[in-house]
């Protein structure tokens, strides 16, 4: 059994098997390491600047997982967020990541991102944590990523917001009053009240 790399293995192995090249170093495996680890076969480059430990399972939803590493102010938003509460039908072809206002534009080539820029006050409301492939991503609620399909309808389309929200009334678990919250937010609650009226 090789053992020269046992000690960084294990660093990986305590968050699930995949870390930022960053985040790797910042835990003390040397910069050299890593590359030295992707030529033996030990470490699978999962994207630039991401690498995932070759033994562990391959990433079931790999675009989140990057973008969450990738990005770590962003929040999963709009159609992509849609799409993980199977909200739509709609395949995204971007991942659709919300970041502040004063946030610089994410230095990321693939996935392919579709950045929403949003006010501060903004971003962190109605965030959830969802375990992906033993990553925590950042994704706004049900109700949050329905009010913003609301919010910016010119950007996704009229169709998939009311299409997300027929979704989430079939949907178990239904919260109104956290929906008419989120609504509120987003200054479209007159806008989304008489549809959902139509829809319960």
């Amino acid at each position: 059994m090789d053992t020269k790399y046992t000690t960084y293995k294990k660093v990986f192995e305590k968050h699930n098997g995949i870390l930022r090249a960053a985040e790797a170093i910042r835990l003390g495996i040397p910069e050299h390491i890593v590359y030295e680890m992707v030529q033996s076969g030990d470490l699978v480059k999962e994207a630039r600047g991401v690498y995932r430990l070759a033994d562990s399972d391959p990433l079931g939803n790999p675009d989140l997982v990057q973008v969450s590493l990738l990005v770590p102010k962003g929040v999963i938003c709009l159609i992509s967020a849609l799409y993980f509460y199977e909200l739509t039908t709609q395949i995204p072809h971007s991942i659709y990541v919300a970041v502040p206002q004063n946030a610089g534009r994410p230095r990321v080539k693939y996935p392919p991102l579709e950045v929403i820029w949003v006010t501060n006050s903004l971003h962190s409301v109605g965030v959830d944590i969802q375990l992906v492939d033993g990553v925590k991503v950042k994704i706004y609620n049900r109700e949050k990523t329905v009010a913003d399909c609301f919010k910016f309808r010119k950007k996704v389309g009229e169709d998939i917001a009311l299409e997300a929200l027929k979704d989430y009334v079939h949907q178990p678990k239904l919260d109104v009053h956290k929906l008419l919250v989120y609504a509120k937010v987003n200054r479209v609650e007159k806008l989304m009240i008489p549809y959902l009226k139509s829809l319960l």
